[in-house]
């Protein structure tokens, strides 16, 4: 395998994953196969999700495809946002809205505990294979720094003092939950693209 397309209309995710990826496999984006940015997501759980991307977009290009799902998952709002993070503040896929409503509804609330979780799907001619990335924190008291994209501003790792939106992309890219499931599937890749 030597070609790869993203099956994502966030440019924020398509160079986090290309700078994952590195220069082994040629990424492509949705916009250069023809497809459209918004693919369906219908799932009600992440790795359904994923694998409807993928899949979607596998059957209508012929070439590997990779897609994620990611949601923030806050303990104390019994683990919303979820698989609905995206659209937690409506249909409009507002960042900033989203957001705004996590922090209202955590204003008086003293368990702060949350992780991003992450799982890519990945659709070849060989098969479907999926990995999980997880990464533990908190969500902060207010929006902190302008880097990263969703709920970066508001999501502090575990052992450190930075949110992920005040990390270098770099920084961020060594840790996250994206960057996790992406270790789980480079070796699957690499081998891929080895045939």
């Amino acid at each position: 395998m030597d070609r790869l397309v993203l099956c994502t209309g966030n440019a924020g995710k398509v160079a986090e994953l290309r700078a994952l990826l590195g220069t082994t496999i040629e990424v492509l984006s949705l916009h250069e196969v023809g497809l459209p940015l918004d693919l369906p997501e219908t799932g009600d759980t992440l790795q359904a999700n994923a694998l409807e991307k993928a899949r979607f977009a596998y059957q209508r290009c012929n070439i590997a495809c990779l897609a994620d799902d990611t949601g923030l998952e806050v303990d104390a709002l019994h683990g919303a946002p979820g698989v609905f993070s995206a659209r937690y503040a409506g249909e409009e896929k507002d960042a900033s809205a989203n957001i705004a409503l996590v922090l209202r509804e955590m204003i008086d609330r003293s368990d702060r505990k949350a992780r991003f979780r992450t799982v890519l799907a990945l659709v070849t001619a060989e098969g479907e294979y999926t990995f999980e990335g997880i990464v533990e924190g908190s969500i902060t008291r207010a929006a902190r720094g302008s880097g990263g994209f969703g709920y970066d501003p508001i999501f502090q790792p575990v052992g450190h003092e930075r949110t992920f939106a005040e990390m270098d992309a770099a920084t961020k890219n060594s840790m996250s939950h994206r960057a996790l499931a992406m270790r789980s599937a480079m070796d699957h890749l690499t081998g891929l693209a080895r045939r």
